[in-house]
């Protein structure tokens, strides 16, 4: 048992089960004993990479799609540089730096990163000079150039379960002094109406409350003021099944057993991101790896490799393959774009 599952089975024992959406907010966000509250989660010694922190090249080839894409706009002056969920702040120092030499890239550019955990925002202070923000909503109203590299699956997900022609959503419940899962009773969910006609009996759908008013917010800003987001994450394009997972030390764990001491996250559905777009128009899904190479990764590898030998460059081999292989991140990961009306998509991604 951890503090933050003694708080919660005295919460629920008080006011009844809550929904995963309310679980997975303490476990991530409590103040004092949430995950992300309480630590740098990134890395060897922490409990899972992300792709910026297994080669700089991820962090470069975004830098020069944004980059394009500033140029395609008109080079817009000032403009909002922004990267939801930072993590340790790698990718966007590998982005500036990349972009160092692009006449009046860096002196339009204003930084914004949106973070809530203080011990993350440290880590990212050591890389990049910015203005940090809770949430969205209080970006600049200014052209707007973003990224979200593996925010959307960290937010908190409800789970509804097909009975019929209604749905039972899972609830997390308290059974002596462990957390568990549990059902509540039958009832019509308005917003599951159109997932009657392609589930069956005892399928899951999950429902991701946060998401639309998020990317309504960027598309938004995008809409008026121009700019691109780029959304890069693991899911599929419509939510079926129970995606949620928690991982710790690099391996899977029981979310409700770990509770404050492992990372959760859940497949981001991203029809429901297309869905909160308009009027802004979004792109063609498309897989990390494929995104990747149209970006030119292979060529910038054989750049880096070309003084390397030894482990040096077997490592360098090693995290192409991880970022762009089917068999590794480059199919399960996938990339979605918004952009204004009549401005051209972002590069590597397809109308």
């Amino acid at each position: 048992m951890t503090a933050l599952s003694d708080l919660l089975t005295a919460r629920i024992a008080a006011d009844g089960p809550m929904n995963l959406a309310d679980y997975m907010a303490e476990a991530l966000m409590h103040p004092e004993h949430g995950y992300y509250s309480t630590r740098d989660p990134l890395g060897a010694a922490g409990d899972f990479i992300t792709a910026p922190e297994i080669s700089q090249m991820f962090g470069e080839l975004i830098g020069l799609a944004l980059v394009q894409a500033w140029i395609d706009q008109g080079q817009p002056n000032p403009f909002c540089l922004a990267e939801l969920g930072p993590g340790r702040g790698t990718l966007m120092a590998d982005l500036l730096r990349a972009t160092a030499k692009v006449p009046g890239f860096h002196a339009a550019a204003q930084v914004h990163l949106v973070e809530t955990s203080p011990t993350l925002r440290a880590e990212q202070a050591k890389r990049v000079s910015a203005t940090w923000h809770d949430g969205t909503t209080t970006l600049p109203d200014q052209p707007l150039f973003l990224i979200a590299n593996e925010f959307f699956d960290a937010l908190p997900i409800r789970q509804f379960q097909r009975d019929g022609s209604g749905w039972r959503e899972v609830m997390v419940t308290a059974q002596g002094d462990a957390l568990a899962k549990g059902l509540s009773p039958t009832k019509p969910i308005p917003e599951l109406k159109h997932r009657l006609d392609d589930t069956r009996d005892g399928d899951i759908v999950e429902i991701c409350p946060a998401l639309p008013p998020i990317t309504s917010t960027i598309a938004s800003r995008i809409d008026t003021h121009g700019g691109i987001a780029l959304i890069i994450d693991y899911g599929d394009w419509r939510s079926l099944g129970d995606t949620v997972q928690a991982v710790q030390n690099h391996a899977p764990v029981d979310a409700f057993t770990t509770v404050g001491e492992a990372d959760i996250t859940a497949h981001v559905d991203f029809e429901a991101i297309s869905l909160a777009t308009s009027p802004a128009k979004f792109t063609r899904l498309t897989p990390q790896g494929v995104f990747l190479e149209r970006l030119g990764i292979t060529q910038r590898a054989q750049t880096l490799a070309a003084p390397l030998s030894g482990d040096a460059l077997d490592t360098l081999v090693a995290a192409h393959r991880r970022l762009t292989d089917p068999a590794e991140m480059g199919s399960l990961f996938k990339v979605i774009g918004i952009y204004p009306n009549g401005a051209p998509p972002p590069a590597g991604l397809e109308p």
